[in-house]
């Protein structure tokens, strides 16, 4: 079985009921999510040994994020435990014109104060085949960002590959301070995962003939994007979700793979979202599967699309969704029609 690492942030999620606006009543949803806790619970549904590493604390909450994990089978015996809190973000789900909206109460978590002591690499990549992280982890500060590099590097020495989704969060930090930061950790990168922004805002990357607010996607501008990023980095293979945004609730969703030879896009899908929230993690977990199952690059991007399309229809951040009922996706079933 593939064993896949994945290190970053596990936050409690508070989010209004259906699509109220914070607060319209006095009650709020209590879930987990994160971006690379929401790639591990993907793995662990797809039946890969999928490792989750953070930092919690030992209170009722911190075990609670855990056991979020250790439900759909991911191994959490790596979390450190320690600190005071876990972060929180509130999340008011858009609805037609009216965007989504995400507040982070992050500062001071276990994680963003976790050092690089706390973590053994050299024994948490034991037999591992696969190491992901996202650009969200490092913007914690600059000590987290230290303990990615420490990761990449014990990662890169025993043959593990690296995948990074670049994930920038202007909430978090500025473009210079991600860019300063993410082209150090890039170099270590196998596969890189991003989409119409931040290839933009982190490297100054950008597709020509492209309006992602007017739907409007240019296709030769994206395989300069990932032309650009290969070449700058030396990434094996670049991934780029293509989002249409017609609406909050509507989108058109597809992604492209570059291989350093061919550039394969996927089909596309029109969705009316639930909730898009952990939509890329979920493609990332797709793609991930795919890559170490061997599919060839065509195949591998079609699967990460509809593992997206398929967790746009689920809420909460975690994509629960089997192998089989994204393959059906993928090879051509999208009716929604009921399983009897």
């Amino acid at each position: 079985m593939k064993k896949v690492i994945t290190f970053g942030e596990l936050m409690l999620r508070l989010a209004p009921n259906g699509y109220y606006r914070f607060f319209q009543n006095d009650q709020m949803q209590a879930t987990f999510g994160g971006g690379e806790a929401n790639v591990a619970v993907s793995l662990a549904n797809y039946g890969l040994d999928s490792v989750y590493v953070t930092k919690l604390p030992t209170h009722a909450i911190g075990q609670a994020a855990v056991n979020s994990l250790r439900y759909f089978g991911v191994d959490t015996s790596k979390i450190v435990r320690g600190g005071d809190r876990v972060g929180i973000y509130y999340l008011e789900k858009g609805a037609s014109q009216r965007g989504s909206v995400c507040i982070y109460d992050r500062a001071h978590s276990s994680i963003a104060e976790a050092e690089s002591s706390d973590f053994n690499w050299d024994d948490i990549f034991d037999g591992a085949d696969w190491f992901h992280f996202t650009g969200i982890t490092p913007a914690l500060g600059k000590n987290v960002a230290a303990i990615c590099e420490d990761a990449c590097k014990a990662a890169k020495a025993r043959g593990v590959k690296i995948s990074c989704d670049l994930n920038y969060r202007g909430k978090l930090w500025t473009r210079s301070e991600a860019r300063e930061t993410m082209t150090k950790l890039c170099k270590y990168v196998d596969v890189c995962i991003s989409n119409e922004e931040d290839a933009k805002d982190v490297f100054g990357i950008e597709a020509e003939g492209t309006d992602i607010y007017g739907g409007k996607l240019n296709h030769e501008g994206y395989k300069s994007v990932a032309k650009q990023l290969a070449d700058k980095f030396g990434f094996k293979k670049v991934a780029i979700t293509l989002r249409s945004s017609i609406s909050a609730n509507d989108n058109d969703w597809a992604g492209m793979l570059y291989d350093g030879n061919d550039y394969c896009f996927s089909k596309s899908y029109h969705l009316h979202i639930v909730d898009r929230v952990g939509g890329g993690d979920s493609f990332g977990g797709g793609l991930i599967y795919a890559l170490l199952n061997g599919k060839t690059s065509q195949d591998a991007i079609e699967f990460a699309v509809a593992a997206s399309a398929l967790k746009h229809s689920v809420e909460g951040d975690y994509n629960r969704v089997s192998v089989s009922e994204v393959e059906k996706l993928s090879g051509g079933d999208g009716s929604g029609r009921v399983q009897r």
